[in-house]
């Protein structure tokens, strides 16, 4: 690391293949599991680690840790080269870089919406290809850029996932929902049809807290947002994160909210991690993809 400092809209709600595909195409299509082949004789290991004067680091093991992830296409393009990362409990990392580096995909393989290798990817310290698929979605919660809400009220859509397990959220476990999400308990009764985009990622986004989830996955969940809105998320991402102790994974294209919203940012091309730093040390980077970000911000 050369010195450097270190430190759903389908939300998937837990929702089985035959639950989803009853939903929604779109989530028959982000269910979909494609075979890759994996490689052998991983040599290259880029690993990034909060470092020790961090006030996130702790003794314990990673929330979730990567060992040497990659994956191809079925024609052998590369997605994916050798991914290592290891990411604490309660902090937030930023994942930046150009159209078709991986970004999505990576975040994709945390929560297996495609299937990673064996043993490259681990929660709390277990392999989840070993962990029941539908165990780990609703441990690993995932907000896509596009809202995508169920039928009905906002709460039925907050109540959609607990009542998977066969439990009902309370008035006030809701109200505490909304609260999280930025929006007011006058939500509850209203309709899906007509909310906002804006307002339709924050119910989104409730919805998936709504599982109680460890580890939030958001996907460029700013993109299609107005400037309010993109603000009133952001603000919804620090007060998760200081509030309930989330770590949180962030792709987004915008380097400024990464700056302001991540602990760490880690910068991938070409499917590679070329740069792992403090938000705030960006700047001093010479690669030239970082740099076009910079320029480009």
């Amino acid at each position: 690391m050369g010195g450097r400092p270190l430190n759903e809209l389908v939300d998937l709600d837990g929702m089985s293949k035959v639950q989803l595909s009853e939903v929604t195409g779109e989530g028959r299509h982000a269910y979909k599991a494609i075979e890759h082949e994996q490689e052998d004789n991983l040599e290259h290991v880029h690993l990034l680690h909060i470092p020790e004067d961090n006030p996130l680091t702790s003794n314990k093991a990673p929330k979730i840790s990567i060992k040497d992830l990659h994956r191809y296409t079925d024609s052998g393009d590369l997605i994916l080269s050798e991914i290592s990362l290891d990411i604490s409990a309660g902090s937030v990392l930023g994942i930046i870089g150009p159209s078709g580096s991986g970004k999505s995909t990576l975040l994709r393989a945390i929560n297996r919406l495609w299937e990673p290798p064996p043993a490259s990817i681990f929660l709390d310290g277990n392999d989840i290809t070993m962990l029941d698929v539908i165990s780990v979605r609703r441990r690993v919660g995932m907000l896509f850029q596009l809202p995508a809400l169920f039928g009905g009220t906002i709460a039925d859509n907050l109540n959609y996932g607990p009542s998977l397990k066969e439990e009902e959220l309370s008035h006030e476990q809701m109200i505490e929902l909304l609260r999280y999400a930025d929006l007011d308990a006058t939500f509850l009764s209203k309709s899906v049809v007509g909310l906002s985009v804006g307002q339709s990622q924050r119910v989104a986004l409730a919805r998936t807290l709504a599982n109680n989830p460890e580890v939030l996955l958001l996907d460029e969940p700013t993109s299609a947002l107005d400037p309010v809105s993109t603000q009133n998320i952001e603000g919804t991402i620090l007060n998760l994160k200081m509030q309930k102790g989330l770590t949180i994974i962030l792709v987004s294209h915008s380097l400024k909210q990464v700056q302001k919203i991540a602990d760490v940012v880690c910068v991938l091309a070409d499917g590679n991690i070329v740069e792992t730093t403090y938000p705030s040390e960006l700047h001093h980077s010479t690669h030239p993809v970082v740099r076009r970000l910079l320029e480009a911000s």
